[in-house]
């Protein structure tokens, strides 16, 4: 065991157990719960700036280093430069939690990080001009130890130690306090949000209270049902139809037909025609003339102003196609109440 754990408590030493590997600790992801509270006043709580990118669970063990989605898809090739810097660590075994991003205005933006999600060649990737972020916010495995039943801050204290971060690593920092004063400076900067969690919580491999979301916008995933023909010059398709699945039904949410230049058409349109069905996936009634329908495989990041009370989206955009998520798992989120 590392000296790093030879600095814990004892309380927190008999904590400790023997881990499992890497990629099945990696396997079971904590979650956070999207939640409209915001007040913290009773304290317990640190904050994390919530960032605008995708989730990324990484492993050194054997030396060999892997570095995986939320679903287990392989992603070594798609972020070489971040292979590199795991890599290179003096610290030989760990598994760790975080989020890639890249930036566009000094924001993280998920649209220019689509243009490295479709890449898996790692020279393509590191051609793309596309720069990438490793932001580190959690660890799950340490020297063979399984660490996820030690409080949060201990965890984020052994992170800080037994990596380095430099080059395309960055440690997520945290405040202590602010609830909505944080969230207020968060949207004031054009941010998504802060993640909220419990200060003393253990790592669940499940979907948490532990960690909310708070957004300064509405936004989320969506299933792919079906499409539009364009029309005028518009190439392509006109707007994706969208859903979300609600007790194993695939529920219409609305369309989308904003937030693609034409390259984006171009190939969302032959990633439809591969999926291209005879009946509709959704279990509402679409009225729209003329669509086509798709086997429901594609999710996509949209960004909307709110919800109609007919369960339709107000004013969508799209964001980018989400391939580390599930469809299967793609619910309506309800804020949970403070």
């Amino acid at each position: 065991m590392s000296t790093l754990l030879d600095g814990l408590s004892d309380e927190h030493r008999r904590r400790l157990r023997d881990a499992a590997s890497g990629a099945d600790l990696a396997a079971g992801p904590m979650l956070a719960t999207l939640s409209d509270r915001r007040d913290f006043s009773r304290g317990g709580w640190i904050f994390e700036r919530k960032l605008d990118g995708v989730r990324l669970l990484a492993v050194r063990e054997a030396g060999r280093v892997r570095l995986l989605s939320r679903t287990g898809q392989h992603l070594n090739g798609t972020y070489p430069e971040i292979d590199d810097a795991l890599a290179a660590q003096d610290c030989p075994d760990f598994t760790v939690d975080g989020e890639v991003v890249a930036f566009a205005g000094g924001r993280t933006d998920f649209s220019r990080l689509q243009q490295r999600l479709q890449l898996t060649d790692p020279r393509q990737a590191r051609a793309s001009g596309v720069a990438v972020y490793y932001y580190v916010f959690d660890l799950l495995r340490l020297d063979g130890a399984d660490v996820r039943a030690l409080p949060l801050r201990t965890r984020k204290s052994l992170l800080r130690g037994a990596l380095s971060f430099h080059g395309p690593l960055r440690f997520t920092t945290h405040r202590n306090s602010g609830g909505q004063e944080l969230l207020d400076e968060a949207c004031a900067r054009g941010w998504e949000g802060l993640i909220a969690k419990v200060a003393d919580g253990r790592y669940l491999a499940r979907r948490s209270p532990d960690w909310l979301k708070l957004k300064c916008g509405k936004g989320q995933e969506f299933v792919v049902g079906g499409f539009t023909e364009p029309a005028g010059s518009r190439t392509g398709f006109g707007a994706l139809l969208l859903g979300h699945y609600e007790e194993g039904r695939l529920r219409y949410a609305g369309k989308v037909g904003t937030g693609y230049d034409r390259a984006t058409l171009l190939d969302l349109r032959r990633r439809l025609d591969e999926l291209a069905t005879q009946r509709s996936p959704f279990a509402d009634p679409v009225r729209e003339k003329g669509a086509h329908w798709v086997a429901p495989r594609l999710v996509a990041q949209i960004g909307f102003t709110e919800w109609t009370r007919d369960g339709r989206l107000r004013h969508p955009r799209y964001l980018g196609l989400r391939e580390d998520k599930r469809p299967e798992d793609v619910v309506r989120e309800r804020p949970r109440k403070s």
